[in-house]
């Protein structure tokens, strides 16, 4: 397989201490082909939010499966599951299902063009690999593109790139393409994801003041930051937002919710946004469960809470080591970046491959699940300090 993995990300690169492959969850914890235990915090690289084998959602589908996964007409759980998003997001007045994020946000853009006849779009972090048209931009999480395979240059130059909390770098491309631009998508920065507070408010009155959409990329900080998402959280609604890695805890699944009128884009006589599995019932199933345990639970308070035990003690194991390395951001979905501009890969890649070794399974944007415990986060942490310990005398 090109990359050895279906998933760029999820590729291992520091073998032996790195699993080839995981065979088996349940809870926080994965197990590989070896035998070898590891407490999680990359969940899948987010979509995990309860907890591998979390009950409620195992339940809900296994009752399905009894059922039947995929028909020729709509399941009542489609209905179920947009009423229940609806309830539970703030600017969403209608939504729809596909399988995952980037097709999704790809179906948002469709929408944004054809609601405002405008061409261009303006790009803030990373949308996902369909959407990664934008020269300068993301093309992975992290990975800026120099160039861009497989892109015709008249698609590129429909994309345009902007930094996070750059109100007057946006404010310049909309008056270089003036009535022109119809959408800005945004995906909030991980480690200044607190600008936002000044951010989303400058960026709604950008888009409103060019008769653009605002569209949120909501695949990270939905159901994570708040239940629901950037929006709820930071108080300034978008035209479009698109959900996935929080709603249905692992199971493929996203949504595409906005504004009744601009939703229309996608209804009859509109663009054509469509897919065999979009209900697929599995996943509406675990989506259902999912979306009502955060709501019944307080999922979303566990999560900040337990990542500020986690990640905060993890910085003080940074600092009384020596290590120049530290988390920041928002607890639920904080990153890591050095203290003093040190190149991170020059201290990260070994820390995270120590991690690997001492049974703590990282990567570069950590979560915490629903089904950490205190007791899972004292036993990571002091697993984590001997990684450091070791880590900082290899370094000397």
């Amino acid at each position: 397989m090109p990359w050895g993995s279906s998933t760029i990300s999820k590729a291992p690169v520091l073998l032996p201490e790195e699993p080839e492959v995981i065979v088996r969850g349940n809870g926080c914890r994965i197990w590989d082909d070896q035998g070898r235990e590891f407490i999680d915090f990359r969940n899948s690289l987010g979509p995990v939010t309860l907890g591998y084998r979390y009950p409620a959602v195992d339940e809900a589908i296994r009752r399905q499966l009894e059922n039947g996964i995929s028909f020729g007409h709509p399941h009542p759980l489609e209905l179920e599951a947009a009423e229940l998003i609806c309830d539970l997001v703030p600017g969403a007045e209608q939504a729809r299902f596909l399988k995952t994020g980037g097709e999704a946000l790809a179906a948002t853009i469709r929408m944004a063009r054809a609601h405002t006849g405008r061409d261009h779009i303006v790009h803030i972090g990373y949308n996902g690999w369909l959407n990664a048209l934008a020269p300068g931009g993301p093309v992975l999480p992290g990975r800026q593109a120099t160039d861009l395979p497989g892109v015709p240059a008249a698609i590129a130059g429909l994309h345009h790139r902007a930094s996070w909390n750059d109100a007057a770098g946006v404010d310049a491309l909309l008056d270089e393409h003036e009535g022109q631009v119809a959408a800005i998508m945004v995906a909030a920065d991980y480690a200044t994801m607190a600008l936002g507070a000044d951010f989303y408010p400058q960026l709604r009155a950008l888009a409103d003041a060019a008769g653009a959409l605002l569209i949120y990329d909501e695949i990270v900080t939905g159901f994570r930051i708040a239940l629901g998402g950037a929006q709820e959280y930071f108080g300034v609604l978008p035209d479009l937002a698109v959900f996935s890695k929080g709603i249905a805890n692992g199971m493929p699944i996203s949504a595409y919710v906005g504004r009744r009128d601009v939703m229309a884009a996608c209804g009859p006589g509109g663009v054509t946004v469509s897919s065999t599995f979009g209900g697929e019932t599995l996943s509406l199933a675990a989506a259902i469960a999912c979306m009502t345990t955060y709501r019944d639970h307080d999922v979303v308070q566990h999560l900040w809470d337990t990542g500020q035990r986690m990640w905060s003690g993890l910085n003080s194991i940074f600092t009384e080591s020596g290590i120049p390395l530290q988390i920041k951001g928002f607890w639920p979905c904080p990153t890591f970046t050095t203290v003093d501009g040190t190149d991170a890969g020059q201290w990260l890649t070994p820390f995270v491959r120590m991690a690997f070794k001492h049974g703590v399974s990282l990567y570069t944007v950590p979560y915490v699940n629903f089904s950490h415990s205190a007791q899972d986060i004292d036993e990571a942490l002091e697993r984590l300090g001997k990684a450091c310990a070791e880590l900082s005398t290899t370094a000397r």
